[in-house]
C-alpha cells in the first residue's frame, strides 16, 4: 500500500513544471489591477490543473487527466495542457473550469480534477495509516502500542466510547466502522487542505453533500418502528396537531443532513477566505509596512484552522452517530442512558 500511495504521488507531479513566456506589459497591467475575490474564489474552487507556484518566468503546474465522454463521439483522454490558456483540442475547451464543446454538444465530465486528486490521496492515506495500525493489533495484540498505532488508538477508543456508545447504544458497534472513517476522512481533509498548494476538497458542497446523503440513507435505512412512531405520531402532541408536526417531522429528515453538509462546507471555506483575505492586504494597500500585520493575522487564522479541522470531523461524526441514535433506539434503551436515555451508564453495563 505504501508504493500504492508512492505512486500515486509520482503520477500527480509528472509534468508539475511547466515554462510560460515573459510576462509582457499587458501581464503587468494586469497585474497591478490586483482582483482578490477572484484570487480567492480561484484558490478555493475546484480545477483541472494544479498549479503549486510561480517564478518570474515559471509556473509549476501539475495537469491532470481530461476524461469526456460525448455522446456519439466516445471517449476522450488527454492532458489538460492542450487546454491550458483557453485553448481548444479534440472540439473541447474549458469555461472557467467547466469542460463545454465546442459545437454545443453535451459533454460527460469524467476527468481527475483537483479535488479529485486529493480525495484519492486522502483515500489512499487512510488505508496507508489503517492497514498499518491493524498491523500493530495483529502483532502485539493486547500489549502497549508503538508508533503509529500509539498515537491513533486513544482518538479510536474516545470515538467509540464517547461518541458511538453515547449516542446510538448497543449497537453501535454495527456503525462503528462507519463513524470512523467519516471522522479520520474528514479530518485527513482538512489537514491536507491546509498544505501550500492544496487543494480545498471538503470545502466542496459536492464532498459534503456526498457525506451527508451517506449519513442519511445510514439513517433511513436503519430506522425501526419506534422511529417512524414518533414522526407519524409524535408522543404527548394532542392528535388535532399531527397535521401539523407530521410534515415538520418529515422535513426534519432532510433538514438534519443538510445542516451537516452546509456546516461543514462553510466552516472549511470560510476558514480559507479569511486567510487568503489577509493574504490579499498586502496587494491592495500595496504596503510593505501592511505585510507583517496580515501575515500575522494570516498564519493566526491558519494555526486556528488546525483546530477546526479536527472539531469539524468530530462534529460531523457526532450528529451523524445521534442521527442514527435516534433511528435505531428501542423503549428498553434508555435504561442504560443510550441513545438519549437516563439510568445506568454505559461501564455500568457493561
Amino acid at each position: 500500500m505504501k508504493r500504492l500511495l508512492f505512486a500515486l504521488f509520482c503520477l500527480l507531479s509528472l509534468t508539475a513544471r511547466a515554462s510560460e513566456p515573459v510576462a509582457t506589459t499587458a501581464d503587468a497591467t494586469e497585474s497591478e489591477n490586483f482582483n482578490p475575490g477572484e484570487m480567492i474564489l480561484h484558490h478555493i474552487g475546484d480545477s483541472h490543473e494544479w498549479h503549486w507556484f510561480s517564478t518570474d518566468n515559471d509556473h509549476y503546474t501539475t495537469y491532470l487527466p481530461i476524461i469526456a465522454f460525448r455522446p456519439g463521439q466516445g471517449v476522450a483522454v488527454f492532458s489538460s495542457r492542450h487546454l491550458a490558456e483557453g485553448e481548444v483540442h479534440e472540439g473541447l475547451k474549458l469555461e472557467h473550469e467547466h469542460l463545454v464543446s465546442t459545437d454545443g454538444a453535451k459533454v460527460y465530465d469524467f476527468s481527475i480534477t483537483k479535488n479529485v486528486a486529493t480525495l484519492m490521496i486522502a483515500s489512499a492515506l487512510l488505508l496507508v495509516v489503517f492497514m498499518t495500525v491493524a498491523r500493530g493489533y495483529a502483532k502485539r495484540g493486547t500489549a502497549a502500542p508503538r508508533g503509529v498505532q500509539s498515537f491513533f488508538e486513544p482518538i479510536i477508543v474516545f470515538i467509540r466510547d464517547e461518541v458511538a456508545k453515547k449516542s446510538i447504544g448497543p449497537k453501535y458497534e454495527r456503525y462503528l466502522p462507519y463513524l470512523l472513517t467519516v471522522f479520520f476522512f474528514i479530518w485527513f481533509s482538512n489537514l491536507l487542505g491546509l498544505l501550500p498548494g492544496s487543494s480545498n476538497l471538503t470545502g466542496n458542497i459536492s464532498v459534503t453533500m456526498t457525506l451527508a446523503v451517506i449519513t442519511l440513507l445510514i439513517t433511513l435505512f436503519s430506522s425501526n418502528k419506534n422511529y417512524w412512531a414518533h414522526i407519524f405520531a409524535t408522543p404527548g402532541v394532542p392528535k388535532l396537531l399531527l397535521p401539523i408536526m407530521i410534515p415538520v417531522e418529515l422535513i426534519g429528515i432532510v433538514v438534519k443532513p443538510f445542516s451537516l453538509m452546509v456546516r461543514l462546507f462553510a466552516n472549511i471555506t470560510a476558514g480559507h477566505i479569511v486567510t487568503l483575505s489577509f493574504i490579499s492586504l498586502i496587494f491592495i494597500f500595496r504596503n510593505v509596512g501592511v505585510a507583517p500585520v496580515s501575515l500575522a493575522f494570516g498564519l493566526f487564522i491558519n494555526m486556528l484552522e488546525l483546530l477546526v479541522a479536527i472539531l469539524q470531523a468530530y462534529i460531523f461524526t457526532l450528529l451523524t452517530a445521534m442521527y442514527i441514535g435516534g433511528a435505531v433506539e428501542d423503549h428498553h434503551d434508555a435504561d442504560y442512558q443510550m441513545g438519549g436515555g437516563d439510568g445506568a451508564t454505559p461501564a455500568q453495563v457493561h
